[in-house]
């Protein structure tokens, strides 16, 4: 099997050639990737425990599915990929944003991306891939941030970088209908 191939790229996402995925990791360089945010039609985001067999982030919660497009693959394309092979799911999915940022992770690694944020909206069947991801759960935003606040060593690094700008779209888009569903308890 050959090893995977990750888009090197400027800091404008100027793709400039590729490397192997752990080389790219143990040596920290600016590389492509996606993050992708689902919620259900109350707001609630779904998250993911990652599988005890990832090499960075093993049993860790954070967004839905992040990863990498293939050399020549679209990052949406990419995104809709790993989503069916992560959670077993498709949905439709809207670019919202884009951000790098740089992190020291778990085995001396370092992910340093240029990372394009996806949201989307599910609340079908989920089939989790084993491999990829140990348990899941929709939760609301507050206690998502509550348990961040207790227990930060829970989550994965990128998860918390990135959650203050999903919260602020999540508000524009979420936050009236959690208000209303509120005040009728």
């Amino acid at each position: 099997m050959a090893l995977q191939q990750l888009i090197l790229v400027t800091e404008q996402d100027e793709a400039i050639g590729t490397m192997e995925k752990m080389e790219v990791h143990r040596k920290g360089i600016l590389h492509r990737a996606f993050s992708i945010f689902i919620f259900d039609s109350e707001g609630r985001m779904l998250l993911q425990k990652r599988a005890a067999k990832k090499y960075h982030g093993a049993l860790l919660w954070s967004n839905t599915c992040c990863s990498h497009p293939y050399p020549e693959e679209k990052v949406e394309v990419a995104a809709h990929r790993r989503l069916q092979e992560e959670m077993g799911f498709d949905t439709k999915l809207e670019n919202i944003f884009s951000f790098i940022y740089r992190e020291t992770v778990e085995n001396n690694l370092v992910e340093h991306e240029y990372d394009h944020v996806f949201v989307g909206k599910y609340e079908g069947r989920i089939n989790i891939n084993r491999n990829e991801v140990e348990d899941f759960t929709y939760m609301e935003i507050s206690e998502i941030k509550r348990r961040i606040n207790e227990q930060p060593g829970d989550y994965t690094k990128w998860f918390k970088i990135v959650l203050p700008r999903i919260e602020e779209w999540w508000r524009n888009r979420y936050e009236k209908f959690v208000e209303k569903r509120t005040n009728r308890k």
